[in-house]
């Protein structure tokens, strides 16, 4: 039995700790805040409670197989989860709607046929079919196994299909998502379908490679799904499951260095405190965060992955209104820019800014213990910004809170009514993220991709200190909900089954 010590409380590290229990280990978690959750965070006022994180659940059956394996209790019995149908609902630029059935490719198909014209859905049928086969491609590598240390096969191969596009007497490939959207969808609608996609996960769909097309294929392979009581309900089932196990939580518990002895990683320092000792160490933080626990002790050898740069965060709006949910409502509306193009240039520009008419996602769900009674209504609307540099130009709060107006007109067109029915609202910005998760400039990872030489890899769970790991969002394989459960096995598989592991089978 080891002594491991985990760095942080967010979705990945107690996903880690809770497997690493059930394995014979004693586990204890320092967190620097005063909750668990990492991005997972509720934010309650007069009644309203909201999520102040994602606000849906791709991919549940990460967490099923969390639950299956450190317990007798499943999922379903801690937490009640709603499969969310339609999936989403669009709303474009020239005005024409369009709801998605989930997890149901040939209703999306007569969906977007009826609502688009003749022929449109076959299009994005098709291009669902190229999408699984970059799945079928990447997922064991990307997902279910430890980065590969010829990891570089991954970053060359693009495993999109080739669909050969004809132009100037020249046959070519998509080598980009913005390329895929042009070259094969033709129509703007798909195509801001596809890259409001990438745009969600704060990817610029023109240098993004074609791989991300698994993006849109696992929400529509795996369906969409929503936690009754909210998303922060799913922190909850994992921290008690943690605790179930025996795990020990040190709340307010700020870790200032690691502690090295004969070459290898022995312990924790915190904060104005004693000195932990571990004989291995788990680290759910950010690079930049573990480089200066690490005190300039190199981390990744030679030719291994290098951490990703911050580049996108989130501005979320928290909207109290009078007047109860409208009988069939969608849960999730997409309002597409009106400008693309001017809206990636803004925020992928040098200096990056914010766009002046941006893509919105609002978030309606039908669930009574969000609001005081029915005859209110909690929405949530988010959009991409730029992540605040360290050091560099940063995003004043009076112009985010101007750029939340925006957020708020644009989300009007899914709400009717939307001004008169305010009674009030909050706006969270990526310094509120990044004091809830500790990533800099309140940076939300995105998830791993193959191909564009690896700028979308994410470094491996194994460092090059011998007993320091890492899991979580900014190690592989990446972020996102789904990613975060699966890095916590992939950090267990190799404490417990050594360097040889080789993923879940």
């Amino acid at each position: 039995m080891a002594r491991i010590a985990v760095i942080g409380a967010g979705m990945g590290a107690m996903a880690a700790a809770a497997r690493l229990a059930v394995a014979g280990h004693r586990v204890a978690v320092y967190e620097r805040a005063e909750t668990y959750g990492g991005a997972l965070r509720r934010l309650e006022r007069d009644g309203f409670s909201f999520d102040t994180g994602p606000g849906l659940l791709p991919v549940p059956a990460v967490y099923r197989d969390l639950f299956v394996k450190t317990g007798r209790e499943p999922l379903e019995a801690c937490v009640e989860l709603v499969q969310v149908d339609p999936s989403s609902h669009h709303v474009f630029a020239d005005g024409t709607h369009v709801s998605l059935p989930d997890a149901s490719r040939a209703g999306v198909v007569a969906a977007l046929d009826e609502a688009l014209g003749p022929a449109v859905g076959k299009r994005w049928g098709d291009f669902l079919v190229r999408a699984r086969e970059a799945w079928d491609r990447t997922r064991r590598p990307l997902l279910e196994e430890p980065l590969w240390p010829n990891w570089q096969v991954l970053a060359e191969r693009e495993p999109y299909p080739a669909v050969p596009h004809r132009k100037l007497l020249r046959t070519r490939v998509a080598g980009t998502l913005a390329e895929v959207g042009a070259w094969e969808l033709r129509d703007p609608r798909l195509i801001a379908l596809l890259e409001g996609q990438a745009l969600g996960y704060g990817l610029d769909p023109r240098v993004t490679p074609a791989s991300a097309a698994v993006l849109p294929f696992m929400e529509h392979a795996f369906g969409t799904w929503y936690v009754r009581g909210g998303l922060r309900e799913l922190a909850r089932a994992v921290y008690e499951r943690c605790l179930a196990r025996r795990v020990e939580f040190h709340f307010g518990a700020e870790v200032a260095g690691l502690v090295e002895k004969d070459g290898r990683t022995a312990g924790l320092e915190l904060a104005g405190g004693p000195v932990v000792e571990a004989d291995l160490v788990v680290a759910g933080v950010s690079s930049g965060v573990l480089d200066r626990l690490c005190a300039g002790t190199p981390l990744r050898g030679e030719g291994q992955v290098p951490a990703q740069r911050p580049v996108a965060s989130r501005l979320t709006v928290l909207l109290a209104l009078r007047g109860g949910r409208p009988e069939g409502t969608p849960h999730r509306t997409v309002v597409h820019t009106p400008d693309r193009e001017a809206e990636l240039d803004a925020l992928f520009g040098s200096p990056a800014g914010l766009p002046a008419r941006p893509t919105v996602t609002v978030l309606r769900p039908d669930d009574p213990a969000l609001v005081p009674d029915r005859g209110h209504e909690a929405v949530t609307v988010t959009a991409v910004v730029p992540a605040q540099p360290a050091g560099g130009k940063q995003t004043g709060r009076d112009l985010l809170d101007r750029h939340a107006e925006n957020l708020i007109t644009a989300a009007g067109r899914a709400v009717p009514g939307l001004r008169d029915r305010l009674l009030w609202h909050e706006v969270r910005t990526p310094a509120d993220i990044a004091r809830e998760t500790g990533a800099e400039g309140g940076a939300v990872p995105a998830p791993a991709l193959a191909a564009a030489d690896g700028r979308l890899l994410h470094p491996p769970n194994a460092t090059r200190v011998p007993g320091l790991f890492t899991v979580g969002g900014w190690s592989h394989p990446g972020g996102g909900l789904p990613h975060a459960g699966m890095s916590g096995a992939l950090v267990t598989g190799l404490i417990v089954e050594g360097p040889d592991f080789r993923g879940s089978q």
